[in-house]
């Protein structure tokens, strides 16, 4: 791999390391600090500077709110150039926020157990970076301890996102029939994202009528879980959230192990896991669509559509060998064709399906550093081998960008990536997978 690559990443990383000890995931569009972007550039940092991997996390973890909840935008400085800012979210109206901290009241997928796993694996020295695990893995129990309490009303083991912002996967084709059932008011806001990024590339005005509408009834019970389970049109159990929370689940057990001393967190986790992934595989896995779906608790019916979100549980260990080999197979079938990058973020066989939009079909590196690492795990090298193969081909074509065409045919000469430039997770994930 070109050296000059590594270093552009590296690079990129560093300018974007801001002094308060938090890494923005580019210049001009993103200006804080958001929660599962802190755990992916943690990784990066991991293998070239422990200490900025080491400070990024423990920034984050200073925003928790006394109930457990990491937010997942930390407005570290104050500006105008995004919306919805500080004044917009008022996290201030729950009784446990953060009062240093002002933050959203929305959460993103759990990332930081594996984060610290994968921190001290890449770590040369052990002793140094089991230490700060040992300081800061409590926090993040208590932010799964948040989750299994608070954002699971039928007991489950599957917890729900409130917000389509909590997916990750913001203006998802999965929530087009949830914004049929909701008739929100037109608001009037100014958009910042539109000032950095092609408008066409992004959510209308219209869906953010739904985004903002959320949050308002959200505000309206300062941010009270049980009466958003009550009253948001918007509740939905993800693949890709709990997903990210089992795996994260089984690196706190693993950590705790090493750290010794921990029995009565170990045999919790491992309830928690044991109920997660039953249930996960009886209410989540379709076995006529061949892979994992959403459920809209709301409305009490699954959402049948195939995304990248699908196949993320195998990065938890989640299906047995007879699922992993369908859901794979359902990904190579609709996502994998000559023509393709793998792997787009919705279904390429789809009408809803866009190239070009956000998380309507692009491919994004971190959800490709995903299936990469599950795909190994399950021992489907050659198809983890060509979704490196891929990530690397499009990143030394066009650069860091936040997310990119799937469709080769999109890569002539001056093709460039989507949404922002020197984007931070593309470069850590980057160094993560030449080094893996």
């Amino acid at each position: 791999m070109d050296k000059d690559l590594i270093k552009e990443a590296k690079n990129i990383l560093n300018d974007n390391f801001q002094e308060k000890g938090y890494s923005i995931p580019c210049k001009g569009l993103y200006p804080f600090q958001w929660k599962w972007d802190s755990g992916f550039i943690a990784i990066g940092f991991a293998h070239y500077d422990m200490d900025k991997a080491k400070t990024e996390m423990k920034t984050l973890l200073d925003s928790q709110w006394g109930n457990g909840f990491i937010p997942h935008i930390v407005f570290h400085v104050e500006t105008d150039s995004y919306f919805p800012g500080r004044d917009f979210h008022l996290s201030k109206l729950h009784p446990e926020s953060n009062d240093a901290y002002p933050s959203t009241g929305m959460t993103q997928p759990p990332v930081i157990g594996f984060t610290l796993e994968k921190m001290y694996e890449i770590a040369k020295d052990k002793s140094d970076v089991l230490n700060f695990i040992s300081q800061n893995i409590d926090k993040v129990y208590d932010n799964h301890n948040y989750f299994y309490t608070k954002r699971d009303p039928q007991n489950e083991g599957l917890v729900y996102i409130y917000h389509n912002w909590e997916s990750g996967t913001d203006n998802s084709p999965i929530w087009d029939d949830i914004w049929l059932t909701m008739n929100p008011p037109e608001y009037t806001f100014e958009r910042r994202d539109t000032t950095h990024v092609d408008a066409s590339q992004r959510p209308s005005n219209r869906e953010y009528d739904h985004y903002l509408h959320i949050i308002e009834i959200a505000k309206e019970h300062n941010y009270d879980d049980a009466k958003i389970a009550e009253l948001s049109p918007f509740l939905v159990q993800d693949p890709l959230f709990n997903s990210m929370l089992i795996k994260s689940n089984d690196s706190l057990i693993n950590l705790y192990q090493l750290i010794g001393g921990n029995d009565d967190k170990i045999a919790q986790l491992k309830k928690w896991q044991e109920k997660s992934i039953r249930a996960f595989n009886e209410k989540l896995y379709d076995a006529e669509l061949g892979a994992y779906i959403h459920y809209d608790l709301r409305n009490e019916k699954p959402i049948r559509f195939v995304s990248s979100s699908s196949f993320s549980p195998l990065f938890a260990g989640i299906p047995s060998k007879e699922q992993a080999a369908t859901i794979i197979n359902t990904m190579m079938t609709k996502f994998g064709g000559d023509d393709m990058y793998l792997c787009a973020s919705f279904d390429p066989t789809s009408e809803r399906f866009n190239p070009k939009k956000y998380w309507r079909g692009p491919v994004w590196i971190n959800l490709n550093w995903i299936l990469y690492n599950g795909l190994k795990d399950y021992g489907y090298d050659e198809i983890a081998a060509r979704i490196k193969a891929d990530s690397l081909e499009i990143l030394t074509k066009v650069g860091f960008y936040e997310y990119f065409d799937a469709r080769k045919s999109e890569y002539t000469e001056g093709a460039k990536g989507y949404g922002g430039g020197n984007f931070s997770w593309s470069a850590a994930l980057f160094l993560d997978m030449l080094d893996n």
